[in-house]
């Protein structure tokens, strides 16, 4: 029988390794003391292979995965950062987390409340996008390395762990593209996977009893209490570990939930007691599967651009992504008069219809903001305070706007309501990002010199009297306020692109000189000649915007559209 070293080395000289060696084993032959002492040489030689081939498998192997780790850090940062910044802003202005006490236990109150104040916490840094887009990234290696950690027991191929190891990763990720989706879902999973890493690494059921089972039988209300439905992971897991034995632990967890449905919480849906909790801004529904829908993903960036003021990249972005939505043509409009380029190329780009330029009230979080911005820079300070205010109050999970409670709090100061101002202030103070606005802020508090410093212009264009706002007669309003102040051009381009959007042509007859007159135009711009034009030709004229626009009007009112 074949030494076992002897055994090894042909195994190594069939496979091609240590060719070298085996060359220099065939050169020397023969028996005694030196073809003993030869052996044992070669066979030092190959352990020392073996030894470093292995140490060589495990450090590939582990930083193989660990570099895979870092790829996929890289990928969801650049994906947040650079594709999808909006996206963030988006998430953030939809909550306003406040740094104290009473915030923390008002959202502990409720089960899954740690998850969504963990989640809260996260997303208050989405204000500053690309340090927003970091953090998602790592809490998404977090849960990357977290699954890889407990499929290890399992015994499975490398390549096969690593595959596996993503795809809570990827299932989260795609959820994410459905804007309703809020961070505490991932959250809540990554902590119900590392509590269960946790528990089964103590070894809590199985191997000390009575008392373990009692302690499991404590954890899972608690675990639910704190990340929600996402206990059941927890559940799921640990029947992996220990075993179908661990089944039972399912029964429990719907004996609790049901217990603090009808104990604590009989004022909830018993289904959102059982499954979707605080994972999803919309209450009693569900994610949807559609990932990164292209069109609401451009309205969103479109409000992001405007949020921010960049307004050169909104145009750009309406020459090259056309959304034929109101929402669309509001931001797009509100763009081109902040270069004052409406009068010029407002038919350029899709027209909504009569809502185009300023939208009606409608009971949501997001379709009435650019026409809050809107209004706010017109000077209607009310309609941007009511608006505002509306659309905070829209938010379907109840929470506070950080970007709704600035301009708020704007418009109070301007209008001079320092006392209620003095009330949204204190809640800005308590935050992270809007602080430095709050300190501001409260300096301007029965000071209306610096309110004039800061806001001034905005106190010049409003209406000084308060009147009930007609939405349907908002061209008329457009008017008086140019007439009350004809610095303001942008109700004045407002107010002829409002007679252009109804087909007022008797009305844009009458006030065309007075727009020459007063725009502070070189020339007509093209936009107004264009309309002109169509006018003129009873819309015979051949390729005039306007008159096309015109046309898609008049078919839509037959129902041809």
């Amino acid at each position: 029988m074949p030494k076992p070293c002897q055994t090894r080395n042909q195994l190594i000289i069939n496979n091609g390794i240590k060719r070298s060696v085996h060359f220099w084993t065939l050169m020397v032959s023969g028996n005694g003391q030196f073809h003993k002492i030869n052996n044992i040489l070669f066979c030092i030689l190959l352990d020392l292979h073996y030894l470093c081939r292995r140490f060589m498998k495990q450090l590939l192997m582990r930083y193989g995965q660990m570099g895979l780790s870092v790829l996929l850090g890289v990928g969801v940062f650049l994906f947040w950062a650079v594709g999808y910044p909006h996206a963030l802003s988006y998430q953030e202005q939809y909550q306003l987390f406040l740094w104290t006490s009473d915030y923390f236990f008002e959202r502990i109150s409720v089960p899954g409340g740690l998850a969504d104040w963990l989640g809260e916490f996260i997303v208050q840094f989405y204000y500053i996008t690309w340090l927003g887009a970091l953090l998602v990234a790592l809490l998404f290696v977090a849960l990357q390395r977290l699954t890889l950690r407990l499929l290890s027991p399992l015994r499975l191929p490398s390549a096969a762990s690593t595959l596996f190891s993503l795809i809570p990763v990827a299932l989260i990720w795609w959820l994410m593209g459905d804007v309703n989706v809020l961070l505490s879902l991932p959250v809540a999973v990554m902590m119900a996977l590392a509590l269960a890493d946790v528990v089964g690494k103590v070894g809590l059921v199985g191997k000390v009893g009575l008392l373990g089972l009692v302690g499991e039988l404590g954890i899972i209300p608690l675990i639910y209490w704190l990340l929600g439905p996402a206990v059941w992971i927890y559940v799921l897991v640990r029947v992996v570990q220990v075993g179908w034995r661990h089944l039972w632990a399912a029964s429990w967890l719907v004996a609790v939930q049901v217990a603090v449905y009808v104990w604590l919480m009989p004022q909830w849906p018993l289904q959102q007691v059982m499954v979707t909790s605080t994972y999803y801004r919309t209450p009693m529904q569900y994610p949807q599967w559609t990932g990164y829908d292209k069109d609401m993903y451009e309205l969103i960036r479109l409000d992001y651009l405007v949020r921010n003021e960049r307004w050169d990249e909104v145009i750009k972005r309406g020459e090259q992504h056309e959304v034929r939505t109101a929402f669309w043509s509001n931001c797009v409009n509100l763009a081109l008069s902040q270069k004052r380029m409406l009068a010029d190329r407002q038919f350029d780009f899709y027209q909504s219809g009569d809502d185009a330029l300023l939208m009606p009230r409608l009971r949501d979080q997001t379709s009435n903001l650019p026409t809050a911005e809107a209004f706010y820079r017109l000077g209607l300070v009310n309609s941007a305070q009511r608006y505002m205010f509306d659309i905070q109050e829209s938010i379907l999970n109840g929470k506070k706007s950080g970007r709704c409670t600035k301009r708020i709090v704007e418009c109070m100061l301007i209008n001079g309501h320092y006392l209620t101002a003095k009330k949204y202030i204190a809640l800005l103070k308590k935050s992270l990002f809007y602080r430095d606005f709050a300190n501001e802020a409260e300096r301007c508090l029965n000071n209306d010199a610096l309110v004039d410093k800061y806001f001034g212009r905005q106190r010049q264009l409003r209406f000084k009297n308060d009147f009930l706002f007609n939405y349907d007669e908002k061209e008329k309003i457009l008017g008086l306020l140019f007439i009350n102040n004809q610095d303001n051009k942008m109700a004045l381009d407002y107010f002829i692109g409002e007679l252009l959007l109804r087909g007022d042509i008797q009305g844009l007859m009458q006030y065309m000189p007075w727009a020459e007159q007063h725009g502070g135009y070189q020339r007509m711009p093209m936009g107004y000649q264009d309309a002109v034009r169509t006018i003129q030709s009873r819309g015979q004229a051949a390729g005039t915007k306007y008159g096309e626009y015109v046309k898609r009007m008049m078919r839509q009112e037959g129902g041809a559209e």
